[in-house]
């Protein structure tokens, strides 16, 4: 057996969280391998809507295994409250959840440098989530920091109170003023709420389930445009979202990966700073917006919104060696009668490119595009590819021509059976 991994090709947002919820009965257990409560993965079924943060999305398949990997980073409190949300689905999270150990965990005061950090950029902020994210993996790369094996350590507290000495030392530094009281209380409730979980050395579960044959997914958060090396940088999330985040993520050999499935947008989205070459900031960009309810699941924040860009897809799916394909919110875009297709760059010397360019930000590009029809009507109801409208059904052939890879699935709705399966996914 090999570990698929399912990931964003797009800057995160795609609809991750609804495909793993969906393939979930495929696979037995399902695993996060980065990032943290920065981000939020959606899942709508049965009439309810659930956002998952740092919980792996097959939580809610009762025979699904469930695993937070050490390249995780973890907010205890946040994690109370997820598991407090989940009560009411009588779930057995106790028996089907497991923590890493070497999964690093987010202090309150990595909250408050998240705060000071971006207040002191200035117009220049990135657009953080102000979660703690960024601290927090700094801490973990500069080996200051403290993991979820250490919540059982005796000496705990004594670890705590000289790392959070240095992080008060350098908000000193920056004038920022904070009250820890009440947040410090809620940590410390939360930590010890998490002693009663499986806090395990995730690696040898994951391949320990390897060698028993069992099938696994890796779930990604973010997206592969706001991967720490090959995203848009500085405009970034601070750990690796492509395929290979799951090898260091969950502690997976690279020859133990299989199937690597690609989620997009019909077309796209960002929340934050950072270049985006097919934002569209008029008319046509709100409508689309209010269509696709896209307003960040995690932060509230309105979604900057623009027509698809293959140049950046491809560019996603050659570093993730893709496999297969899923395509989201296809619904989104019913309301169309003509839909734009960014099939290339121009560059400020007239240069015609489908390569992105080293640093988007300094290098301003022009998209170039090519029409197509849109198909203007609703997708209710709809569960077969021969019962798509025909524009539809076009821009899914235009699109698998430029992209040169198979779109399997397409989502026509936010509920988990609001789908096309167009060919096998697992």
């Amino acid at each position: 057996m090999a570990v698929d991994v399912l990931l964003g090709l797009q800057w995160g947002d795609e609809g991750k969280g609804k495909i793993v919820d969906v393939l979930a009965p495929k696979y037995q257990v399902v695993a996060r391998f980065q990032g943290g409560p920065n981000a939020g993965h959606t899942l709508e079924f049965d009439g309810f809507k659930h956002v998952l943060h740092q919980i792996p999305s097959g939580i809610f398949r009762q025979d699904v295994q469930n695993i937070i990997g050490n390249g995780v980073v973890l907010d205890p409190i946040i994690f109370k409250k997820e598991i407090d949300g989940l009560a009411k689905y009588n779930l057995n999270v106790l028996e089907n959840l497991e923590v890493s150990k070497k999964a690093s965990i987010i202090l309150p005061t990595h909250r408050l440098l998240d705060a000071a950090y971006e207040k002191a950029k200035g117009d220049a902020k990135i657009g953080s989530t102000l979660k703690g994210i960024g601290p927090t993996y700094t801490d973990k790369i500069s080996r200051q920091g403290l993991r979820v094996g250490d919540m059982i350590s005796p000496n705990f507290k004594a670890k705590y109170d000289a790392l959070v000495a240095r992080h008060k030392a350098v908000l000193d530094v920056y004038h920022f003023e904070y009250d820890l009281t009440a947040a410090e209380a809620d940590f410390f409730e939360a930590v010890e709420f998490m002693k009663q979980f499986r806090l395990v050395d995730s690696e040898y579960s994951v391949n320990h389930a390897l060698t028993a044959g069992k099938t696994i997914l890796a779930e990604g958060a973010q997206g592969s445009l706001l991967d720490v090396d090959f995203g848009s940088y500085p405009f970034v999330t601070s750990s690796n979202t492509i395929s290979a985040g799951a090898c260091t993520g969950l502690g997976v050999a690279p020859k133990n990966i299989g199937e690597v499935y690609g989620i997009f947008k019909a077309y796209a989205t960002r929340v934050g700073s950072g270049p985006f070459p097919t934002e569209l900031m008029d008319e046509v960009g709100e409508r689309m917006r209010q269509e696709g309810r896209e307003f960040g699941s995690t932060t509230g924040r309105p979604r900057r919104c623009g027509w698809i860009d293959l140049p950046a897809l491809k560019y996603a799916m050659m570093i993730n060696g893709v496999t297969q394909l899923v395509m989201m919110k296809a619904d989104v875009l019913n309301i169309f009668e003509e839909i734009e297709v960014c099939v290339a760059y121009k560059l400020p010397d007239g240069t015609i490119t489908e390569q992105l360019p080293y640093d988007m930000t300094d290098t301003i590009v022009e998209p170039v595009y090519e029409t197509l029809k849109g198909w203007n009507c609703s997708l209710e109801g709809l569960r077969t590819f021969e019962s798509l409208p025909a524009e539809l059904t076009g821009y899914i052939n235009f699109l698998e021509e430029k992209l040169g890879l198979p779109i399997n699935f397409i989502s026509t709705g936010p509920d988990r059976d609001e789908c096309v399966l167009k060919g096998a996914l697992a």
